[in-house]
C-alpha cells in the first residue's frame, strides 16, 4: 500500500490531471483536491462580499461567480470520475449528481475504498497493482 497523501500531494495531482476523465483516483487525492477548491471558492466569496458591501460593484460579483464556477466545474467532475473508476463504478454514474436525492449514492461512493485489483479504468495509484 502506498503511503497516504498529504494535501500539497493531492492538490498536485489533481491539478496534474485538471483535465482528464480517465484513470483512477485515491480517495484521498478525491478529499484534498475538494478542500482545495471549496477553500478558493470560500476566498472568492469573501472577496465577493467585500466587493459588494464597499458598493463597488453590482453587476461583477454574478459575473465572477459564474465564470469561476465554470471553471472550477471541469476540473472537479474529471476528480470525481477518476474517482468512481477506482472503486470500479463508470463516470456515468455522475449523472446521479442531478437530483439531490441521488447525491448521497455519489457521496457513498467517494468514500469507499480503492479497489486493491486492477481494473478497466487502471492499476490501484493506492495498492500499487497492476
Amino acid at each position: 500500500m502506498q503511503p497516504r497523501l498529504t494535501f500539497s500531494e493531492g492538490v498536485r495531482l489533481g491539478l496534474q490531471n485538471i483535465f482528464s476523465f480517465s484513470g483512477r483516483a485515491r480517495r484521498s487525492e478525491y478529499w484534498w483536491f475538494y478542500l482545495f477548491v471549496a477553500l478558493i471558492e470560500l476566498a472568492i466569496a469573501v472577496i465577493i462580499a467585500i466587493m459588494v458591501i464597499g458598493g463597488g460593484a453590482e453587476e461583477l460579483p454574478d459575473s465572477l461567480a459564474t465564470i469561476l464556477g465554470i471553471i472550477f466545474w471541469i476540473p472537479l467532475l474529471g476528480v470525481s470520475v477518476r474517482r468512481l473508476h477506482d472503486t470500479g463504478k463508470s463516470g456515468w454514474w455522475m449523472l446521479l449528481a442531478i437530483t439531490s436525492l441521488t447525491s448521497i449514492v455519489l457521496l457513498i461512493f467517494f468514500c469507499m475504498d480503492s479497489q486493491e485489483e486492477a481494473n478497466e479504468y487502471g492499476p490501484s495509484p493506492k495498492y500499487g497493482m497492476g
